[in-house]
């Protein structure tokens, strides 16, 4: 599993709204995750023969580490009592800070993260100020694409 960082919270619907921020903030969907008694999410493709087994299997690939059992027990038993876990899978620093400043201003009940240091992609983004398709625009065209940088 790679890095995450994990909230939970009093509810489906604070859940939800942490989710859509999340997303509208530019987070893919794919890489956030919402769990709760009636949105069970990616838990319910677990291959377990009952729905606490689906949510203990599903926080346990989250957080892996024999230290971390206590993380997926706060989990399985808020979800189980009503509140609602969502998981963000953030690629580099940028969306690691911007990730725990979304979940954190929604009062978490819990808020974990685990192997941050994994992030694969960290550096998808460009360190450079310019583009790659700006060394293929004619330099007359550049103005009229990005009028900022005259």
């Amino acid at each position: 599993m790679s890095a995450v960082v994990a909230a939970l919270f009093k509810d489906h619907a604070t859940a939800d709204h942490v989710r859509t921020a999340l997303v509208s903030g530019g987070f893919a969907t794919d890489r956030v995750q919402l769990t709760s008694e009636s949105e069970p999410g990616q838990a319910a493709l677990m291959p377990s023969p009952s729905k606490s087994q689906q949510l203990q299997d599903y926080f346990t690939q989250i957080f892996p580490e024999s230290s971390e059992r206590e993380h997926v027990r706060a989990f399985v038993d808020g979800v189980q009592r009503g509140n609602a876990a969502v998981v963000v899978h953030p690629r580099g620093e940028i969306e690691t800070r911007q990730a725990v400043e979304v979940l954190s201003s929604s009062q978490p009940l819990e808020l974990c993260e685990h192997d941050l240091a994994n992030q694969a992609l960290e550096k998808a983004a460009s360190e450079a100020s310019s583009t790659v398709v700006g060394h293929f625009v004619p330099e007359g065209l550049k103005s009229t694409i990005n009028p900022r940088k005259n």
